[in-house]
Parts: C-alpha cells; sequence; structure tokens
C-alpha cells in the first residue's frame, strides 16, 4: 500500500508548500527525498508516515492517510478474540494503537520482544513468545523496509486462545470416555438382571422336565427366544459402542482421516463425533495454509536475498575487477609480474562469476530455465567424470512456465545433483525438463548406489526439494535401488507468468 501511494507521489505533481505550514517541524537532517515515519513529532503521536520530496529547496509532502493503515491492521479474519496486528518502529516504541491498552498513546509503549529484535535484524518468521503485555502469544513477525522507512509488522494471538480448543477437545474425549464407561457398567449390570430371569426360569422349567412333567416346555422355550434376542442385542449395542470409542480414539490420536457412518437419526453421539473431527480437520487444514504460506515468504525472501547478492556480485565487484585487470595490463611494466597478477585476477573474476551463478544464475531471468540448467551441467562436467545428459523440452515460445517455478526447478536440480556427486558413486546422469500443456515435468536418473527410501534418513536437502515441490502446489515421487535412483516432479501449470 505504501509503496503504491510512495510511486503515485513521486510521478504526480503536488502543489508544493513552504515548511512553516507544517503542523510539526521537520527535522534539519532531511535533505533528501523519501518515506519517513515521523510519529515521535506529531503532538497526538498518532502514526505518522509521511512522503517527502524536495523541489526548487522546498519540500513537497504527503502524509499517508493513518486510518487508511489502521484498516489494513484492523482487518481480524482468522484473529479470534484476542488476535492483533499492529507496527513497531526501530525504537521498540508501538506506531499504532494497541487493542488491549486503548488508554495509553503507542509511542509509550515499548515492545522489546523476541519478534521485534528478530525482525530487526531482517529475520521474518514466527514463533512462541512473550509479548508486549508479558503474555504468550503465537506471532509471525517481519521487516518492512523501503526508503528510508523501516517498520516492524506483527499478527499476534494469544496461546491460550490457539491451544483452547484442543484442551476442550481433550477434556470432552475424557467426559465421554466416562460417559461410555458408566453407560457400558450400566447396561451390563441391566442385561445381567434381565438374563438371569430367563435362566432361573430355564432352571425350573429343566427340574420340572427332569420330574416328567412337559407342561413346561413352551415356557422353556419362549425363554430360549429371550435369551437368543438379549444377546443379539447386546452384541448389536457391543458393536454399535465399540465403533464410537474406536473412532475417537482415532480421533484422538489425530487421525482425521477416518470415517464413521452414524448408525441412524437419533445418533448424537455418533453424529457429535463427526462434527468434532471436522473441526479438527478444519484446523488443521488452516494450520497447513498458513504454515505453507510461511514458508513460502521465507523462501521467497531467501531467493530475493540470493538475487541481490548476485546482482552485487556481478555489477558491483565484477567490474572493480575488470578495471583491475586492465590497469595491470596498462600500468604494471614488470613482464613477469604483469603476467602473475592478471592470472590472479583472472581467476578472481572466475571465482566472483561462479559465486554469482551459483547464488543465481542471470540466464534465468534473462534465457529461462533451460538455458540456465544447461549452463550449470556444462560446468559440472568440467568438475567431474560423470557423465552429465540434459534435455530442455520446455515450449520455446509461449511457455506458461512462471519465475518461481523457474527458481525452484533450478535449485531442485542443483540439490538433487550435489547429492548424486556426494554420496551416490554414480557413473551417469540423466535429466529431463519437459512441459505439457497442464503440467511442467522434471525427471531425474542416475546410476549410484540407491538408498532405501522407507529406512534412510533423506536429510535436509530432499526435505528441502520437497518444500519447494509442495509450494508449488506439485506432486513429487521417488523410486531409488542399485543403479537407477529416479525422482519425478510434476508442477501444475499457472494461469499466466509471475
Amino acid at each position: 500500500m505504501i509503496q503504491a501511494e510512495w510511486q503515485e507521489f513521486i510521478n504526480n505533481p503536488i502543489p508544493k508548500f513552504p515548511e512553516d505550514s507544517l503542523n510539526f517541524q521537520l527535522p534539519e537532517q532531511i535533505s533528501e527525498p523519501g518515506i519517513y515515519d515521523f510519529t515521535s513529532l506529531i503532538k497526538n503521536k498518532e502514526l505518522g508516515i509521511a512522503l517527502v520530496k524536495i523541489e526548487d529547496s522546498l519540500p513537497v509532502m504527503k502524509m499517508v492517510k493513518y486510518d487508511r493503515i489502521m484498516d489494513v491492521l484492523l482487518e481480524r479474519t482468522g484473529m479470534g478474540k484476542t488476535g492483533e496486528s499492529y507496527l513497531v518502529g526501530e525504537d521498540f516504541k508501538m506506531r499504532t494503537q494497541s487493542r488491549f491498552l486503548q488508554e495509553s498513546s503507542p509511542t509509550d509503549i515499548m515492545v522489546n520482544t523476541e519478534g521485534v529484535r528478530n525482525a530487526i535484524r531482517s529475520k521474518s518468521g514466527k514463533g512462541i513468545y512473550r509479548d508486549y503485555r508479558n503474555v504468550e502469544v503465537y506471532g509471525v513477525y517481519s521487516l518492512i523496509e523501503f526508503s528510508n522507512l523501516k517498520l516492524i509488522i506483527l499478527s499476534e494471538i494469544d496461546k491460550d486462545e490457539v491451544e483452547a480448543p484442543l484442551k476442550s477437545l481433550k477434556w470432552r474425549l475424557l467426559i465421554l470416555m466416562l460417559v461410555i464407561m458408566i453407560l457400558a457398567i450400566f447396561i451390563s449390570l441391566f442385561l445381567t438382571k434381565i438374563i438371569a430371569d430367563p435362566i432361573i426360569k430355564m432352571k425350573k422349567s429343566l427340574k420340572v422336565m427332569a420330574e416328567g412333567n412337559y407342561d413346561g416346555t413352551e415356557v422353556f422355550s419362549k425363554n430360549s427366544n429371550e435369551i437368543k434376542e438379549m444377546y443379539d442385542a447386546l452384541n448389536h449395542l457391543k458393536k454399535s459402542l465399540q465403533g464410537a470409542v474406536d473412532f475417537s480414539n482415532k480421533i484422538g490420536e489425530m487421525n482425521l482421516n477416518t470415517h464413521y457412518i452414524p448408525k441412524g437419526e437419533n445418533d448424537s453421539l455418533g453424529k457429535s463425533l463427526i462434527k468434532m473431527r471436522d473441526k479438527l480437520l478444519e484446523y488443521r487444514n488452516n494450520e497447513n495454509t498458513r504454515s505453507l504460506r510461511t514458508k513460502r515468504q521465507l523462501l521467497e525472501g531467501l531467493e530475493n536475498e540470493r538475487r541481490r547478492l548476485a546482482r552485487e556480485l556481478h555489477d558491483g565487484i565484477g567490474p572493480l575487477l575488470t578495471s583491475l585487470k586492465f590497469y595491470i595490463e596498462n600500468k604494471v611494466g614488470n613482464g613477469e609480474l604483469q603476467q602473475e597478477l592478471k592470472k590472479l585476477t583472472d581467476e578472481t573474476i572466475s571465482e566472483v562469476r561462479l559465486m554469482s551463478n551459483a547464488l543465481l544464475p542471470s540466464t534465468i531471468d534473462d534465457f529461462g530455465v533451460g538455458v540456465a540448467l544447461s549452463n550449470f551441467f556444462n560446468q559440472m562436467r568440467k568438475s567431474t567424470d560423470i557423465s552429465i545428459e540434459f534435455e530442455d523440452l520446455l515450449k520455446p515460445k509461449h511457455s506458461n512456465i512462471t519465475k518461481d517455478q523457474e527458481i525452484n526447478l533450478f535449485r531442485i536440480c542443483q540439490e538433487l545433483t550435489n547429492n548424486t556427486l556426494k554420496h551416490a558413486m554414480a557413473k551417469h546422469i540423466r535429466v529431463t525438463l519437459s512441459e505439457f500443456d497442464d503440467f511442467i515435468s522434471l525427471f531425474y536418473f542416475d546410476d549410484g548406489i540407491g538408498f532405501n527410501v522407507n529406512n534412510v534418513n533423506l536429510g535436509s536437502g530432499i526435505v528441502n526439494i520437497k518444500e519447494r515441490v509442495e509450494m508449488c502446489n506439485g506432486t513429487f515421487e521417488i523410486n531409488s535401488r542399485r543403479s537407477s535412483t529416479t525422482f519425478t516432479i510434476e508442477l501444475p501449470i499457472e494461469d499466466g507468468k509471475n
């Protein structure tokens, strides 16, 4: 939002006004355009984010509306009763109104929490920590850094509220088990009494028949049918209760894919258990969605940092080394020394180029992942005796592969190749990257020693690959045996490029 207003501000003319027309004094050190946090200068300590540009030595400024920022922060969807989002400055003072301390001015509230400290160190993430109220919360935090503006945004919800459904479920399950046990005992005693009477009558009938009186045969026959019906009813009840108990045990073990069919319209116990399972399943799906969103944000931040470092190496250090090489060729008179310095400079330039390509090859942005992988495997062939084949079957024109997918596919190939070189003792690697109408396919093969997929500790490398595939909504399959290990990855075609 702030970045969009900044672009509109610098691109559209705004009437100039002198500094003394502001309702606060601009700091003397403001000598260049940018986005500034002037909260400490505003009398009512309301969040003051200002867009400033200098024209003809006079400030041209636009204040970002406080209500617009609060509309975003006060969005309560999924935040529960205790959730809140707020901003904190570099001085660890709150910039927006606290939901819980509304009588206090935001800048009077210190927020020296773990989330703020991590975010200031450019560590976006999430965790459980104590907030500015000294209450344990689940929090997500990130650094907003644009132009001269540096703020930390946090979204937090009390730990007790998050865990309340689980605690409630625990007690409900315990109460349910107790009710079932009491019900089972009551039914057992009740049935024992019912069954005992027919057995006593049966005993009397048998005694009468033993004395030669067969008139009691009809009564005996009737009693036998009742016993059979009672045993049938008991078995049916036992199965019903056991099904409900088994279902509740599976729910308690968080096996939420289990199914249960109510015995009828009046089976309130079964319907309650199904409702609890559905609520837990919904909660787990929401947690998985939030976890996946967080992983995507972390991965995007990592790739952006790699891109920045690669650009710094390529555009910053690279030209300096090239200039140094020209200087040596033109200024160093000693021929032997000149050659030695040129050799060292060339090796340094080559190393910087390798480091830049390892961080993020520029060919991905310029020519796509197919060319980037071709260059990568060409470099691998120079440093290893393993035979490497790469087949690029991406569409040369009108390809629908996105930039995120290109970066993830490149990282996956890097990880798989490095694993093969380190552990597989393979002689041959074959990689095929194909694009179809509905999905993109990556097939990787090596003829190494293989591994047991069910028993071996796959390590962080395979975990990273799985997470990248998951974040692209793809599928991942491993098949491994001696002389044949394959990885088959499929990513769905998305609508439009990033």
